[in-house]
């Protein structure tokens, strides 16, 4: 498994994937994907109101400074925890920038700055992708992708940005990695 993944070809994931694995797609997990996120989302949902002057928007603008800080603080720690000596102490911290590749071999989920996969699941080890929204993630618009294998989950992408349309690409993605695994066998 190579440390650092191939940048996208031309044509998206055209590449056989016996040769290199190639990136189809990248997602970034919206803040949905956290406990706080999610709390977030459920305040801003608020609809007590009238037109856009409504409870849920006034607490969107007034949490702009704790969000912000939030977002771009991941950015932050990661770069600086790659600081000789001075990131020392944010070393325990790195790894909180998060992103979802899809490829045209598994779909993984990748940490850093210079991504590196830490958990992935291989296109041909589920069958069907459900997709869950949680409460507070509606608002982002966002959801949980639950891979399945039968009835056994094997992995899960938290608070996907728009899940329905990553799904989608990751099951044709899936649909032809496997017939073509199994004209090759």
């Amino acid at each position: 498994m190579p440390a650092v993944l191939e940048p996208p070809s031309p044509i998206a994931g055209v590449s056989p994937p016996e040769l290199k694995e190639t990136t189809i797609m990248t997602v970034w997990p919206s803040i949905a994907a956290t406990g706080i996120g999610r709390f977030l989302g459920q305040l801003y949902a608020i609809d007590l109101g009238v037109s856009v002057f409504t409870v849920g928007n006034l607490i969107a603008l007034l949490s702009i400074p704790i969000v912000l800080p939030l977002i771009l603080g991941k950015f932050a720690v990661d770069f600086l925890a790659g600081v000789p000596i001075l990131g020392l102490p944010f070393l325990p911290l790195k790894g909180s920038v998060q992103r979802y590749i899809l490829t045209n071999r598994r779909v993984l989920i990748a940490e850093g700055l210079i991504p590196q996969p830490t958990q992935y699941v291989d296109l041909d080890r589920f069958d069907s992708i459900e997709v869950v929204v949680q409460p507070g993630q509606a608002w982002y618009p966002a959801g949980d992708l639950i891979f399945r294998k039968g009835n056994t989950e094997t992995f899960r992408l938290a608070g996907v940005r728009r899940p329905e349309t990553f799904r989608q690409t990751i099951m044709k993605a899936r649909n032809g990695y496997v017939g073509v695994k199994k004209i090759m066998d």
